[in-house]
């Protein structure tokens, strides 16, 4: 193997429509130790949390790489690796405090790792891990949603912005748990996507919720999960949260939330970080392993689909700018991946 990798990487902290917001820069090829896996990457998919570092930050002296998404094969274990060996095929969201996946080969710790789903492909498999352990978390830790239809029988979630990468998971997560899923859209392709990922109902996030709800026959909902604004959709989600019912949202926001208009609901709002078991190193870490192994499992008996929409091929900086353009754009459906050329 050679010292030396191809990668994608920055300096400079720029609008992606500068050339050198995005560049294609030649670093070292790390080493796996302790327990790390060094995996060769097939494809790699982008996030908002791509668009936001690449955004935002000091100038760097050595190139920054992004990218958490990832699918490949395992070319070195660490010493200390028990749950993986070279020439597996894995899948998994990385680490946002150490170096990203745009690259030919990548070092991340096994214990937020799984083998790929045997029935997809890498660039199907890359599209899922960050979205599906959001998900995950927020619907069945944050939210401590029972993953169990007969318990969740007459419970409803509002999903808020249900088309997008982590919509497109959470609301087939939902409706496998037997929830009765609402969610967000206001265009007719994004209505449609996500009534074929499982939504019983949509309704149109730029309109008020309390009414529309209210033509479903529902005054209020059990669950929130909040994908999009937290601050701009906060006095309706407060609105139409039933009491004693829970908020979530993945949707940092610079202006103060008012928790008190919850207090007489006696209603919970937490947030989902995906990083937060990584940056932490927190005791539980190997958690984002079991997710990511049990939705491999659902994902091959046909209950989850993956929510890959546009692959660009050849894992450059002329492509990752045009995939995070195409993100901020606003109006991405499910998930667009970049693959490395064969």
């Amino acid at each position: 193997m050679s010292n030396d990798m191809k990668a994608v990487g920055l300096y400079k902290h720029l609008p992606i429509s500068e050339e050198e917001s995005l560049i294609d820069v030649t670093v070292p090829t790390p080493k796996a130790s302790g327990h790390d896996i060094l995996v060769r990457v097939k494809a790699v998919s982008v996030n908002p949390v791509d668009t936001k570092v690449r955004a935002n930050g000091e100038e760097e002296d050595e190139p920054k790489i992004l990218g958490y998404d990832a699918a490949g094969i395992v070319e070195e274990v660490g010493d200390d690796v028990s749950l993986f060996q070279v020439g597996d095929e894995v899948y998994y969201a990385g680490s946002i405090a150490r170096p990203g996946s745009n690259s030919e080969c990548h070092l991340v710790d096994e214990r937020i790792v799984a083998q790929k789903p045997s029935t997809l492909t890498y660039q199907e498999a890359a599209a899922l891990p960050l979205t599906t352990l959001t998900s995950w978390e927020a619907l069945f830790e944050r939210l401590n949603i029972p993953f169990n239809k007969t318990a969740n029988q007459g419970k409803s979630i509002l999903i808020i912005g249900a088309a997008g990468g982590v919509g497109s998971i959470a609301t087939q997560l939902a409706h496998l748990a037997g929830l009765t899923v609402i969610g967000t859209a206001s265009r007719e392709e994004t209505i449609t996507w996500t009534k074929n990922r499982g939504a019983d109902y949509t309704i149109n996030h730029h309109h008020s919720f309390g009414p529309q709800l209210e033509g479903l026959e529902m005054k209020e909902v059990d669950y929130i999960f909040c994908l999009n604004s937290t601050a701009h959709h906060w006095d309706e989600m407060v609105n139409v949260i039933k009491p004693q019912g829970k908020i979530c949202s993945i949707v940092e926001t610079d202006e103060n939330l008012n928790l008190s208009a919850l207090q007489h609901k006696s209603a919970t709002f937490v947030w989902e970080f995906m990083f937060t078991r990584s940056l932490f190193q927190t005791e539980d870490m190997i958690e984002q392993h079991t997710i990511l192994s049990h939705v491999a499992k659902l994902i091959d008996e046909g209950d989850i689909k993956t929510t890959l929409t546009q692959t660009l091929t050849g894992l450059n900086a002329r492509n990752l700018r045009q995939a995070h353009a195409t993100l901020e754009s606003g109006k991405m459906i499910g998930k667009l991946v970049v693959e490395q050329e064969e």
